[in-house]
């Protein structure tokens, strides 16, 4: 099965790693333990110790010298440095590297990585842009989803499954689509979801309802296969929902959400956790559905406005050569 093997994926943002604490990530099968010092360097190395095949993540770190640390094997101790050598107890010389450092490629504070793979497509400079113009809210709906990675992002560019999966939470009562401008592997998808209203009890119990106007205008900016960015004009502020995607193994896709805002008022500070918390369930309710699928069910019927849908088999398709684009409408 195809995971585009030559893509850039972005495994992590800084601030989801705690100092000195192992992290783990998947990508293309393999896994890694990734970890921060208190420099802000980020390493990376195999996820197995090759003493007994203890996970490296389940471990500690140690620091070295007041800046560096290593990563230490929870079953023995065994510590290794960032290029995978270690010290064997009763011995004062270093081994030679033991374990593959994953190469990362770090712009500001994310972390990139082609997962060894020859580069086919570059790293787009979008998330620089919007760090250098938005504040980071934080990150939300870190979740390993049992599905591929093409289901996951014909998932998020099915436009139609706004009032079906994420009617309850939001009451959308229909999706109503303007436009979609193709770019090759970057596109826009502009459309209007009208909602019923909520009560007062319920915008008490979720405060974030009470920013949601009566019709949620979308706007859906794509990079093709990694990132889709929700642009959303709000009273309070102006929010960047980004929605990152990692192929960990052939059955099974990494998403999670990086959320950046421009606040307005006082307020959007305030209840910025609660806009954290929809989004979340936002992500599950996504990942929910996508364990109700039958897998390799045929599609025996076709939407209006199934075109981002159509642009993600395309891509896919095409991989990495660009066809010419075509599906744009007005």
């Amino acid at each position: 099965m195809n995971m585009l093997q030559g893509s850039p994926w972005l495994l992590a943002h800084k601030s989801m790693l705690t100092v000195n604490k192992p992290h783990k990530v998947s990508l293309y099968g393999k896994d890694y333990v990734l970890w921060k010092d208190r420099q802000e360097n980020i390493n990376a190395l195999e996820n197995m110790c090759p003493h007994m095949g203890a996970m490296l993540s389940a471990g500690w770190c140690e620091v070295k010298s007041d800046v560096t640390s290593t990563v230490v094997c929870p079953f023995h101790a065994l510590e290794f440095d960032a290029k995978g050598c270690t010290i064997l107890p009763g011995s004062n010389k270093q081994t030679l590297p033991q374990l593959a450092p994953l190469e990362l490629i770090m712009q500001g504070d994310f972390i990139w990585s082609y997962g060894g793979c020859e580069p086919k497509i570059p790293i787009p400079n979008i998330l620089n842009e919007i760090a250098a113009s938005y504040d980071l809210v934080g990150h939300t709906g870190d979740c390993s989803v049992e599905t591929d990675l093409r289901s996951m992002l014909l998932n998020m560019h099915d436009y139609n499954h706004q009032n079906g999966t994420h009617r309850e939470m939001f009451k959308i009562t229909e999706v109503q689509f303007d436009r979609f401008i193709d770019e090759g592997h970057h596109s826009h998808a502009y459309y209007d979801m009208p909602t019923a209203p909520n009560s007062l009890q319920e915008k008490i119990k979720n405060p974030a309802l009470f920013m949601m106007p009566k019709v949620l205008s979308a706007h859906l900016e794509n990079y093709f296969p990694y990132l889709v960015i929700f642009h959303n004009d709000l009273p309070v502020g102006t929010v960047a929902q980004c929605h990152l995607f990692v192929p960990e193994s052939e059955e099974r896709t990494r998403t999670y959400v990086l959320l950046f805002g421009q606040p307005k008022n006082p307020l959007f500070k305030l209840i910025g956790k609660n806009f954290l918390d929809v989004v979340k369930v936002v992500v599950e309710q996504d990942a929910e559905i996508l364990g109700k699928i039958y897998p390799n069910a045929p599609q025996k019927i076709k939407l209006n406005n199934e075109v981002g849908m159509d642009w993600v088999h395309r891509n896919f398709d095409s991989f990495p050569t660009i066809e010419s684009s075509s599906l744009s409408t007005n």
